[in-house]
């Protein structure tokens, strides 16, 4: 009779211990699951909606700072449009950036791991490979430096940048570097606020592409400073400064670039 009692209590806690078991291993098929979907939610937004990326130069100061990471909105101008006054990421249109130089094998794991966080969102390997600048003239307009004052004009209008240029060292000019320039269809021209420390499009005339940003190189417009976090807020456009230009005139034929 104890053997039969001893039995049927062995039988009970194994019964007991099966479901224990499987629900073990449903938690765990569960949070896989949740993790998996994470992971795709967050590459969706990183590859649609929102990226990030570090500031890794003076040229924006002192709009965005060195080491500054900012997150950069990819969906809303695609609606909208972009907008003078802009802060946009964009990528070399060709010979603006230094080639990069070979990088040291790194470990595995140290690469899996970058892999990882890029997929996610957290790391920005490639903002080495991008620039920010602001974005001054939109297609068809008509952007001189500089007039009697030292301001540059958009399509007439004269600008005063000072509430966000950083002063330069001897010199009040919107720019030491003289241009007059349309911009062609499906292009920009952008300036750096820090237009001592910035090589822009003012330096790039000379190339193929005019110093013209091809629209389709825009990764998107900056709008969050992240970090640090004393820094934490919004990155300001100052589009009143650009309420005054008009639209730019029709150009007919004409194709961008500098005038004579």
């Amino acid at each position: 009779m104890t053997d039969e009692i001893a039995a049927a209590s062995a039988d009970a806690l194994g019964d007991k211990a099966v479901p224990r078991r499987r629900g073990w291993v449903i938690f765990l098929r569960d949070i896989v699951v949740i993790l998996l979907i994470a992971v795709l939610v967050s590459f969706l937004v990183k590859s649609f909606v929102v990226r990030s990326f570090y500031i890794p130069s003076g040229s924006m100061e002192n709009t965005l700072l060195v080491k500054d990471r900012i997150l950069v909105d990819e969906i809303t101008p695609h609606w909208n449009g972009y907008h003078r006054g802009d802060v946009v990421v964009f990528k070399d249109p060709g010979g603006w950036l230094p080639p990069a130089p070979a990088q040291p094998p790194r470990p595995a794991l140290f690469e899996a791991g970058e892999w990882f966080l890029t997929l996610v969102g957290i790391a920005a390997p490639d903002s080495d490979d991008h620039l920010v600048k602001r974005l001054i003239g939109l297609p068809g307009d008509h952007v001189v430096c500089c007039n009697s004052l030292g301001q540059l004009t958009v399509n007439g209008a004269p600008i005063d940048e000072s509430s966000y240029l950083k002063p330069g060292v001897g010199d009040d000019r919107a720019s030491s570097v003289p241009f007059d320039v349309t911009v062609p269809k499906d292009a920009v021209w952008v300036l750096g606020d820090n237009r001592t420390r910035s090589q822009d499009s003012r330096y790039h005339q000379d190339q193929p592409g005019g110093g013209f940003v091809p629209m389709e190189n825009i990764v998107g417009r900056a709008f969050l400073t992240t970090w640090p976090f004393d820094r934490f807020g919004l990155v300001d456009g100052h589009y009143a400064v650009f309420s005054g230009v008009s639209d730019p005139k029709p150009q007919g034929r004409r194709r961008g670039g500098r005038r004579a």
